[in-house]
């Protein structure tokens, strides 16, 4: 999923005052609450490191 136009990218820093706004795992529809994705259960798969992303 793209949200950063080429050569671009989210600093860790902009990424973790997004998630203090919206948690991790905030859902707003009823249908997907009952679904826990792994990334939730394990905080070290919600980011990848920085030279490893696409926008890197």
């Amino acid at each position: 999923m793209a949200c950063c136009p080429p050569g671009r990218h989210l600093t860790d820093d902009i990424l973790d005052n997004i998630d203090e706004i919206v948690p991790p795992g905030t859902d707003i529809g009823t249908l997907d609450q009952a679904y826990q994705p792994p990334a939730l259960e394990n905080p070290s798969l919600r980011r990848r490191p920085m030279t490893t992303r696409a926008a890197a």
